[in-house]
């Protein structure tokens, strides 16, 4: 008896805006295809309304996540990092497809990925004793500095990279207990919609991550320019749209990170992406000496 033929089930890929899956306000989409040319789906394009929202969401998001704990963020991280593991092989075949590598080196890149997500969310309770600490002052005073998040930060997701390159991006922005509003990579911006499935099952609340797939510099343009927009990754921009949305962020002083072209997402990341957006903040308080015997209560 022969098999009945199927019909393909083909994925409908959205945003991931405020823990939802909204088509683009605009209902426009575009075509991605793989290496060689071929169709693999329609992503939405999103509108400069897709990025208000976003940022809108981040927002929102930002009061409880930054709130919690450093402990908390880190397992929350590390359950994403299980999600993850568990959709290997859809990932596996997506950046194949995405970056035109055989099966085995995009399972090197996705293990490297998820690697990577789990190195992040280890710092989670770390970094403060990195870069804080009990500074020396003349006085009888404590004067102690602790890190604290920047605010929303919308970043450029490598355009190449894409899936270790968008892991090394996110994570560690959210580590630190800011909120994303992430551009996917504008030619492949599947892995970074799949991604967005799996922070909405795992226990990240939503708006703490926010993805939209479109135009990169159409995109960035009204990000880069919001004033409720508090930092920026410029790693997915090329020179001239680099330059250009520096200009935008200077109005209301936003933190730039600007990496320059050709970044190794393979090396050592270090902690320079955990401390690119955290704020310093120092807080001065009486030792309880008494006068300058030295004597104290």
């Amino acid at each position: 008896m022969s098999e009945t033929a199927r019909l393909s089930v083909f994925k409908t890929y959205k945003l991931y805006v405020g823990g939802k899956f909204p088509r683009s306000e605009s209902g426009r989409v575009y075509e991605v295809t793989d290496s060689k040319g071929k169709w693999l789906a329609n992503a939405p394009l999103s509108s400069r309304k897709d990025a208000r929202d976003a940022v809108v969401a981040a927002r929102k998001a930002f009061g409880g996540w930054s709130g919690a704990t450093a402990y908390n963020r880190g397992q929350i991280l590390y359950r994403v990092a299980e999600m993850l593991e568990g959709r290997r092989e859809q990932f596996v075949r997506e950046v194949a497809d995405a970056e035109g590598l055989s099966k085995s080196r995009a399972a090197a890149q996705v293990d490297a990925a998820i690697d990577r997500w789990v190195w992040y969310a280890g710092w989670t309770d770390k970094i403060a004793q990195v870069v804080g600490g009990a500074n020396p002052v003349a006085g009888p005073f404590f004067n102690l500095s602790t890190p604290e998040p920047t605010g929303v930060v919308t970043v450029l997701a490598p355009q190449e990279s894409s899936f270790l390159g968008l892991v090394s991006v996110i994570a560690p922005v959210i580590a630190t207990g800011n909120t994303a509003v992430v551009i996917a990579s504008e030619k492949a911006p599947l892995p970074a919609l799949s991604l967005g499935e799996v922070l909405a099952t795992s226990d990240l609340p939503g708006g703490v991550v926010n993805v939209l797939s479109g135009r990169t510099a159409e995109i960035a343009a009204p990000l880069a320019a919001h004033q409720d927009v508090n930092a920026i990754d410029l790693t997915g921009a090329d020179e001239a749209l680099a330059k250009e949305l520096e200009i935008a962020a200077a109005e209301n002083l936003k933190r730039v990170l600007r990496p320059g072209a050709g970044t190794d997402f393979s090396a050592d990341p270090g902690t320079r992406r955990l401390t690119a957006f955290l704020e310093t903040k120092t807080v001065w308080h009486p030792t309880g000496a008494l006068g300058v015997s030295g004597s104290s209560y």
